[in-house]
């Protein structure tokens, strides 16, 4: 009989996913096609149109109450559907 072959442990998953898998909200930060400012919550369920790229983290930051990761910068353009 051979013997096992060596496996590795097993990891949990990115902090991000695992939030994300519990419903918890997470925000993509970007620019739309006309070069304003949007953060969009990741379950289509909020978002909006931002003066700077600051105001629309600030807003991001504080609906997912500051978790690490949470907020993430987007370098494709955003759209919000309405």
């Amino acid at each position: 009989m051979s013997p096992l072959p060596h496996v590795a442990p097993a990891t949990e998953p990115p902090r991000a996913e695992t939030e994300a898998i519990q419903g918890l909200p997470s925000y993509i930060v970007g620019q739309d096609g006309q070069g304003r400012w949007v953060a969009l919550e990741s379950h289509g369920l909020g978002g909006g149109y931002f003066r700077s790229r600051e105001a629309a983290f600030q807003y991001a930051v504080g609906k997912t109450g500051r978790r690490a990761g949470a907020v993430r910068l987007s370098a494709e353009p955003l759209r919000i559907a309405l």
